[in-house]
């Protein structure tokens, strides 16, 4: 039983990262990054890594998103200065 979490867990991680690398919008391709650093939290805590989970959680799900975001946001409105 607990391999099929496993299997389960990986082929999610697997969906979120293809998914992350096919986008083409930057916006869109942060909001996927989000959703693959929330699998993979999800994946270390399911090996029962918990401390490496929550470390995911927060820098994989939550900060680099949103740096991404943030800078691409500066980057379009420069763009419109233009």
């Amino acid at each position: 039983m607990d391999d099929a979490l496993v299997v389960t867990v990986l082929l999610l991680v697997a969906a979120a990262a293809t998914v992350a690398v096919l986008q083409r919008d930057p916006a869109r391709q942060a909001i996927a990054l989000s959703l693959l650093g929330l699998a993979l939290a999800v994946l270390f805590t399911v090996l029962q890594a918990p401390d490496v989970g929550l470390a995911q959680l927060a820098v994989g799900s939550a900060v680099t998103p949103l740096m991404i975001l943030l800078a691409v946001r500066k980057v379009r409105q420069k763009g419109r200065r233009k």
